[in-house]
């Protein structure tokens, strides 16, 4: 029943991203540049970390992408590591409910634990499984699974600045496999809903906070070419 319930939500999911994706007004400045695998790659895989089921961007196809989405919110009510508590405890706090949704499947509700496990539910056939991979107090980190649409680790945190906190994600993929890797790199539709998913983020974090943006999102994505994991 629940599969029947997601698949449900799938064109009211798009259809929802898409209609904010038109209107919304929040500035977001991109750029892409080349990148290389020493330098774009992801952290290693901590020891004692679970590896079985991981998918590593060795394991994935097409070019890899690593993308960095930040802000800087002013007047923020909530220290950084308070904040990080928050979201690790539950990361739907901040996430765009109609386009992902994390549901824990492996370890205790409202806290998040090395080796823990979620299946983030998307619009479409794109549920992802991710294994947490490290946490600290001021961020979080995920490996992504078999079965999920990417190969690779995204990581989200928070620190201060002066008087202004800042918050990231970071992300360091490719595609799980062939298939998948003209979603990855050649439609733009899917960019931009990734896009779309990851600066929402950023955007409610700053609400989460008690502040604001200020002069909205940056992302800015590496592209590694295919050819360097030959």
């Amino acid at each position: 029943m629940t599969g029947i319930a997601t698949t449900l939500t799938w064109p009211v999911g798009v259809t929802w991203t898409a209609w904010h994706y038109l209107w919304r007004i929040l500035p977001v400045w991109r750029s892409e540049v080349p990148g290389t695998r020493l330098e774009d790659g992801p952290p290693p895989v901590p020891a004692g970390v679970e590896t079985d089921g991981l998918q590593q961007p060795e394991d994935g196809s097409g070019p890899l992408f690593h993308r960095l989405y930040t802000g800087a919110v002013a007047a923020p009510g909530t220290p950084a590591a308070k904040l990080m508590t928050r979201l690790s405890g539950d990361p739907n706090v901040v996430a765009p409910s109609r386009l992902a949704r994390f549901k824990k499947t492996r370890g205790v509700e409202g806290a998040m634990r090395v080796g823990d496990e979620f299946v983030v539910r998307m619009p479409g056939p794109w549920d992802g499984p991710i294994r947490v991979l490290e946490t600290t107090s001021n961020s979080f980190r995920f490996g992504t699974l078999d079965g999920h649409l990417e190969a690779g680790q995204i990581e989200w945190r928070a620190w201060e600045e002066q008087d202004e906190l800042h918050f990231a994600v970071e992300s360091w993929s490719r595609a799980g496999d062939k298939a998948s890797a003209i979603l990855h790199d050649r439609l733009r539709m899917a960019k931009e809903v990734q896009l779309y998913m990851w600066t929402s983020i950023v955007e409610r974090v700053a609400r989460e906070a008690g502040g604001r943006l200020i002069n909205g999102v940056t992302a800015t994505t590496r592209r590694v070419p295919p050819d360097a994991f030959s």
